[in-house]
């Protein structure tokens, strides 16, 4: 299971708790709005293999809905708060910071056994689909992965997941 309300617990390095539930309730939108309900599977891709975690979010009320009306934005971070959660069940990595524009990533990523030390040890990169196919979710992973070339000098290994809310499905790729 992938419990979005860990996202508010600040136990990620790199994500404060206000941020973290910030995330989840945008996740609980984007789902509410492709009529899921908590528990729905969450289908996911990549790298040889397939796994499916089932979700659970926070209530989402009218305010939450009103807050996340942009569809871009509740996109955008909805799918960042299931990357994070996805990323450690998926490679044993925990984002640990923020990346700065200009990187082609979203997270450095450190060791989950030794997040304390902050220590990039890989790269993240996230996109959300609110709705698309199978299709759309593999071009925009190849998007995402020619997108991470800026930070290519740290030899660092990236990682991009796209989260998509209808089927809901995600892929995981390392590059």
């Amino acid at each position: 299971m992938l419990d979005l309300n860990d996202l508010g617990s600040g136990s990620i390095p790199g994500l404060s708790g206000a941020a973290g539930a910030a995330m989840a309730e945008a996740a609980g939108v984007c789902l509410e709005s492709q009529d899921h309900t908590p528990g729905v599977r969450l289908s996911v891709t990549g790298n040889g293999g397939r796994s499916s975690y089932s979700l659970q979010w926070p209530p989402i009320s009218a305010q939450s809905r009103r807050t996340w009306n942009d569809p871009e934005e509740a996109t955008e971070n909805g799918a960042g708060g299931i990357a994070a959660l996805l990323i450690i069940r998926e490679t044993g990595y925990v984002p640990i910071a923020r990346s700065r524009k200009g990187t082609g990533i979203d997270y450095w990523l450190g060791d989950v056994a030794n997040a304390t030390a902050l220590e990039y040890q890989a790269r993240l990169e996230v996109s959300g689909l609110r709705r698309g196919d199978g299709r759309a979710v593999r071009n925009r992973v190849r998007q995402k992965l020619a997108q991470t070339a800026p930070s290519d000098q740290t030899e660092l290994p990236a990682y991009v997941i796209v989260v998509e809310f209808s089927t809901p499905q995600a892929e995981v790729r390392r590059k």
